[in-house]
């Protein structure tokens, strides 16, 4: 397939593959957006490589579509995907994109990375990540690329949605048996997962995805938010949890904690004007003390056709 007579311009795409969802961006050779489409989650996981594939194949033609180009390849697509930072899960995905010729040239990478691009560009800073997992990328002065967390549900992710939600679940259970004091999250968790006893989570759990984990995170921040004393002590635990990375690479980057360090939060946990994002920025304060955060949203998808913009030599 090619671009038809009528418009030839060359397109490109970014994708955002997250935990919860993914988003692609596709834009034109300059870098102005064109369609924007939104669905399902494509983290990458053993053995299910495929099936992320088929979900992001889906939305980029959907994108094309809407914008009457649905017989056009794109000329570069890159695709910023949780898990994307292991070699055998990112080759396994880019194999399965490649077959379907989804695109001219494709690339994969983690979704930190593009995040990283549309907060930075090729300038030096630390971004905090905290969705349904949790990873801070940090680019040095000197050009270094780190990494701080991302280690995953079962090794790692602390501060996340889906650490957030588990912790929520043993500290209801934990309340339950008297090992911990009354908390408001046992009739909220109760809600939200629509059972009537906490013997019902037991399957539940067994059951449940990391995603599914994170979907109660925002129940634990609105306890929070309502005073309860647990709820707020978990979330402030993940607060410190997520700190740390940025301390981490603010010493391993910046010297140390007290140079000036650009930071810029991004993912669901921190979004502007959370109460997660909040209290993150105020513990910088004193953690971090020469932390300057960034007020503007991050857009990874946005930061994906900017690497692929770069990739094709039109973008410095």
């Amino acid at each position: 397939m090619s671009a038809g007579p009528l418009d030839p311009t060359p397109l490109i795409v970014g994708v955002d593959g997250g935990g919860t969802r993914t988003r692609v961006l596709l834009a034109d050779l300059d870098g102005r957006p064109l369609a924007r489409v939104e669905g399902a989650a494509t983290a990458l996981r053993p053995g299910e490589e495929r099936n992320s594939a088929d979900i992001i194949a889906a939305l980029v033609h959907e994108a094309l579509a809407s914008i009457d180009r649905a017989d056009t390849r794109p000329s570069t697509c890159v695709i910023g995907v949780a898990g994307g930072g292991q070699e055998r899960a990112a080759q396994a995905l880019w194999q399965a994109l490649a077959s379907m010729r989804l695109a001219d040239d494709v690339n994969v990478i983690s979704d930190a990375e593009i995040a990283l691009d549309d907060a930075f560009g090729d300038s030096a800073g630390v971004l905090l990540v905290s969705g349904t997992g949790s990873v801070a990328f940090a680019r040095a002065p000197d050009g270094r690329l780190e990494r701080c967390g991302g280690w995953g549900p079962m090794l790692g992710d602390e501060g996340s949605g889906a650490w957030i939600g588990r912790r929520a679940m043993s500290v209801i259970t934990a309340s339950n048996d008297g090992r911990e004091p009354e908390t408001a999250l046992v009739g909220a968790m109760l809600t939200a997962l629509e059972v009537e006893s906490l013997d019902a989570l037991i399957p539940w759990a067994t059951d449940a995805t990391p995603a599914d984990f994170a979907a109660l995170a925002p129940v634990v921040v609105q306890v929070a938010a309502q005073g309860d004393l647990r709820a707020n002590a978990l979330l402030s635990l993940g607060v410190e949890e997520l700190v740390l990375h940025v301390r981490t690479l603010a010493r391993r980057c910046f010297t140390d904690e007290r140079a000036s360090v650009p930071v810029a939060c991004a993912g669901g946990m921190l979004g502007k004007g959370s109460l997660m994002r909040k209290r993150v920025e105020q513990r910088l304060k004193t953690a971090v003390p020469g932390a300057v955060v960034r007020g503007d949203e991050v857009d990874a998808a946005r930061g994906a056709v900017r690497r692929a913009r770069r990739l094709m030599g039109v973008e410095a």
